[in-house]
């Protein structure tokens, strides 16, 4: 179910715009019908109003949550369950953010993703992005949505920003406390600048290497890494937002000292933070997380030298809730790999 369908729906029963932003107000901010200044009685047209028990059901069966893993740090990761069966994962995070899932699965296939390990399998709709919102206003604040979670935002760039939309404006959260990340693609630089709300982007980077990165993200775009950093530095001009930068730190691949000298030189002076999320080690896979200390002292030489970089860990490991992780297990896939974090909240 998209917005637009339900919008579409509640004009059939005679809703005039503002009856459609009332009730999808409702619905996003978990609010009553019969709260606020306006009564539903007094505002709504009847047809509407003998629409809306069943119209709540519906968009309580968009999602529910299938079971819920909380971890030390304060966040908790939820496998969210779909009217069709499918399942993807939402993560609670420290500070009243959630972030949500766009896609079943990911076409992109990183080679740190376990959501990509198994392909594309849906788009997942407007309603349903809305809806992992709204379960995690029912169990605590949200004032910040990350969308980092499974799938990759610019494969489903209509529904990514019909949500994006209506939480900007109905759902009351701040436009710069909507965070949209991608590997890069060229629709999102054009279409983001035109939207009625205009998120904050992350741009997941990983590497200066177009060669590492064509093997790291072999379905991504190609972009060479100063071409991605001049299209972020471009939109964050445009919106007065710094562009996050994702950076997961593998052992040994990225992190050596001919990397973060480039990275040095492609960043000073941006409008920019850099995120670096140290890897999470998943057994069978040739990639490791460096010891803390190290990502520390990464982290350490990169600030001195005028990158403001923010030292992460992704939220809920220790629950070994990595995004996809939870799906795989509940799907009976045995790779356990890293999706890209939500750390970046």
């Amino acid at each position: 179910m998209r917005i637009e369908a339900i919008r579409a729906h509640l004009r059939t029963l005679g809703a005039r715009p503002l009856h459609e932003d009332r009730v999808l107000r409702d619905w996003v901010r978990v609010m009553d019908h019969d709260r606020g200044r306006r009564r539903p009685d007094d505002f709504l047209p009847k047809p509407v109003r003998e629409a809306l028990p069943q119209l709540d059901a519906e968009l309580d069966a968009l999602a529910r949550v299938i079971s819920t893993h909380p971890a030390d740090d304060g966040s908790a990761r939820l496998l969210v369950g779909l009217a069709d069966g499918q399942t993807v994962e939402s993560v609670l995070l420290p500070r009243d953010g959630v972030c949500v899932s766009s896609q079943v699965g990911c076409a992109v296939g990183c080679q740190f993703c376990m959501t990509g390990q198994s392909g594309l399998i849906r788009q997942v709709t407007s309603g349903e992005i809305v809806a992992q919102v709204v379960l995690a206003r029912r169990l605590r604040p949200v004032k910040k949505v990350v969308f980092m979670g499974m799938g990759e935002p610019a494969h489903n760039l209509d529904n990514v920003l019909e949500a994006i939309e209506l939480l900007g404006v109905e759902g009351n959260i701040a436009h710069k406390n909507l965070v949209f990340s991608t590997v890069g693609d060229p629709r999102v630089f054009e279409r983001l600048p035109q939207g009625r709300v205009k998120p904050a982007l992350a741009l997941s980077l990983h590497t200066t290497k177009a060669d590492l990165r064509a093997r790291l993200l072999p379905r991504a775009p190609r972009f060479a890494a100063r071409e991605l950093v001049d299209e972020g530095e471009r939109y964050a001009r445009l919106t007065g937002y710094p562009i996050q930068y994702q950076w997961t730190l593998l052992d040994g691949v990225n992190d050596g000292p001919d990397e973060l000298e480039a990275l040095v030189d492609l960043l000073r002076g941006k409008y920019a933070v850099l995120n670096m999320i140290p890897y999470n080690t998943n057994p069978g896979l040739p990639f490791r997380r460096p010891d803390w200390d190290k990502a520390q002292s990464v982290a350490a030489w990169l600030f001195e030298r005028g990158i403001l970089t923010k030292l992460r860990d992704s939220a809920g490991q220790d629950v070994d809730g990595g995004c996809g992780q939870l799906r795989a297990r509940a799907t009976g896939e045995q790779t356990v790999m890293l999706r890209r974090t939500a750390a970046a909240a």
